[in-house]
């Protein structure tokens, strides 16, 4: 039999030891900060039913979930018709669940599923994989981790506030400093809309203005009349695509352009009461950048909608999110506004990289190896590292009778700074010979004396 190849499935990847340290580093950053707010953590299946994800995501979104066929004979209701109707009429009955798409679905079916559980405002957040049936690219996974944050049950602007605090805190924390966190209202969007004249086509409008920054404003004005809209409409837009200035002038502008539209002026107040929140705080505009072609595509967003971007890194948007004002209602529970965000960790991941942000010492796993020349030696070495354990100290005991080369190249390739060499001496007069591997000096010391040194 030929021996098989191992591979991973596209888009997917392994975290050697390495990755995983520096990935902890992320999450507990975020982490940390979540619960300073007063955010609690939730965890959800990594599948859901069908019918609880499709239709949530808009017509680009459910293409992308991953479907899992039903277990067992997953064909026996399919019949040579439906074969015939194509893939719609077949996927009801080879497959009722699909890998989830992002955590704000699941969570929204949590929150009605515990509705009488819940206090309200629900302040929560979750760290786990997501999977996206995409084309896998840099900075784009099929599999990949986010961190959200989401409050349920108000609609609260303090809420918006947290959200821009929240990331200026993990940010500052990882190192970063040439950032801007876009900031938007979908009211806004609607507004322009009405006031171009194609009241409410604001979602196909979000669609394609969503891609400005990829594909630039000639094809998006090519999708804009594939998607029926006149040229006239399109060119009452040209004042919004090239709008500058600091936050204050761009709101001054849209309060007259936006006038004659009721729900655009209410977009424009709800995003100067944010920066109003914002001074009252003590905190200020730095990073956060008023961005009126900022669209984000997904459907469910009805009012302030993020997105942050790190400067000069081949990466896009970082992090992301918006509020929604009815995402429970499509599970039967009406009027729960809602507002959230999610971190996404593998970009921020490959910006720190990219900007070699991360922490040198990251993989100090293992502090001290003990190392010894006999059996007698184990013996004493287990009372050893005992001790070090006892007392805090990442510490590991070489598990093999080997040449006392081998174990000192073993902690040279662990990174391991110290390690403990037990001799007949040692052990005779009840003491330990301590090495640091980095300056080269070694002493003979007492177990404790050893402990109190490598824990400086």
């Amino acid at each position: 039999m030929a021996i098989q190849k191992p591979s991973l499935p596209k888009g997917t990847r392994d975290f050697g030891p390495l990755q995983m340290a520096r990935r902890n580093y992320i999450f507990d950053i975020i982490k940390d900060t979540f619960k300073l707010f007063g955010f609690q953590q939730l965890e959800t299946p990594a599948m859901e039913n069908l019918s609880t994800l499709t239709g949530k995501y808009g017509d680009e979104g459910d293409q992308l979930l991953f479907k899992i066929l039903n277990s067992g004979d997953y064909l026996k209701d399919v019949t040579s018709k439906d074969l015939e109707a194509g893939s719609v009429a077949t996927l009801s009955k080879v497959s009722e669940k699909g890998l989830r798409y992002d955590l704000t679905v699941p969570f929204a079916r949590y929150v009605v599923m515990n509705r009488n559980e819940v206090t309200y405002p629900f302040k929560r957040f979750q760290i786990q994989p997501v999977w996206r049936a995409d084309r896998p690219q840099r900075g784009r996974y099929r599999e990949f981790y986010q961190c959200d944050a989401d409050v349920v049950g108000t609609d609260s602007l303090i809420c918006e506030l947290e959200i821009l605090l929240m990331i200026k805190r993990v940010f500052s924390k990882l190192g970063l400093r040439d950032y801007s966190i876009k900031l938007n209202n979908r009211k806004v969007l609607a507004g322009l809309a009405e006031v171009i004249g194609v009241p409410g086509k604001e979602s196909e409008l979000c669609v394609a203005i969503d891609k400005l920054d990829k594909i630039g404003w000639v094809k998006v004005q090519e999708e804009l009349l594939g998607r029926g809209f006149e040229n006239e409409a399109i060119e009452k837009l040209g004042p919004i695509i090239d709008l500058k200035g600091n936050n204050k002038e761009k709101l001054n502008f849209l309060k007259v352009f936006l006038s004659s539209s009721e729900i655009g002026v209410k977009g424009i107040e709800e995003l100067q009461s944010v920066f109003d929140l914002l001074a009252s705080y003590g905190s200020d505009e730095t990073y956060v950048d008023f961005d009126v072609v900022l669209a984000r595509g997904l459907s469910y967003y009805t009012g302030a909608i993020f997105e942050v971007k790190v400067n000069n890194v081949t990466i896009g948007s970082v992090s992301g999110g918006g509020r929604y004002d009815n995402l429970t209602g499509v599970f039967g529970l009406d009027g729960v506004s809602g507002v959230g965000f999610s971190f996404g960790v593998d970009r921020i991941y490959d910006v720190l990289e990219e900007l070699d942000l991360f922490p040198k010492d990251q993989l100090v796993g293992t502090k001290v190896l003990v190392t010894y020349f006999d059996e007698e030696g184990v013996s004493y070495g287990l009372k050893t590292l005992a001790a070090l354990r006892e007392a805090g100290v990442e510490s590991e005991l070489f598990p093999d009778l080997a040449k006392i080369k081998k174990q000192f190249t073993y902690a040279d390739k662990k990174q391991i700074p110290f390690v403990i060499v037990l001799g007949s001496e040692e052990i005779k007069n009840d003491l330990v010979s301590l090495k640091n591997l980095k300056t080269g000096e070694q002493s003979s010391l007492t177990v404790k004396e050893a402990i109190e040194l490598v824990k400086l």
